[in-house]
């Protein structure tokens, strides 16, 4: 497929082996926070639904709140796609990507509200957070700091990091290497 001149391909393309990797890592350092937090958690969990077999990047296996366990699940909407870009909304907003993408994850895993808490972690390319990844990311690093004494989590960091580095991957992947 076509690279325009900005390399922006990389960072949205279905297709993209680090964009996916992206994904994982940034799933992976949220299970190992909740589990920092002496929450039992697992990844992929199976036939949380049996319907659709759609199933959240993991979950609690204990009540996080409310009675239920915890699902999650990571997305990084590209901010720069040309369909995020021609959305007046998206443009204007900061986070608007960011919160259309947990709209859609929230209607995607809706099946699981009656037996869990859905928390989609949503971060756009740029690095905006939607609403409810920060008060998950928050709540983690509270139950952290009680359970360890360490005030010093940095899990807000970790992602950035995360995302910064799956985005210089995925940029790179784009370019010519003839």
């Amino acid at each position: 497929m076509p690279v325009d001149a900005r390399g922006l391909h990389g960072l949205s393309c279905r297709k993209s082996a680090p964009r996916q990797q992206r994904h994982s890592h940034m799933n992976d350092i949220i299970w190992r926070a909740i589990k920092r937090t002496q929450v039992p958690a697992v990844k992929e969990p199976v036939s949380l639904t049996l319907e659709d077999n759609k199933r959240p990047y993991g979950t609690t296996l204990l009540p996080w709140a409310k009675g239920k366990p915890l699902a999650w699940d990571v997305t990084v909407p590209d901010t720069y796609a040309e369909s995020r870009v021609a959305d007046s909304d998206t443009v204007s907003t900061p986070g608007a990507a960011a919160h259309q993408a947990a709209q859609h994850k929230i209607a995607k895993y809706s099946k699981l509200a009656s037996t869990h808490m859905f928390y989609p972690i949503t971060i756009e390319t740029a690095g905006t957070r939607d609403d409810m990844a920060i008060e998950l990311v928050q709540e983690i690093g509270r139950r952290t700091t009680v359970i360890t004494q360490d005030t010093r989590v940095f899990l807000f960091q970790h992602l950035s990091i995360a995302l910064q580095r799956g985005n210089a991957v995925s940029f790179l992947n784009t370019m010519n290497t003839e």
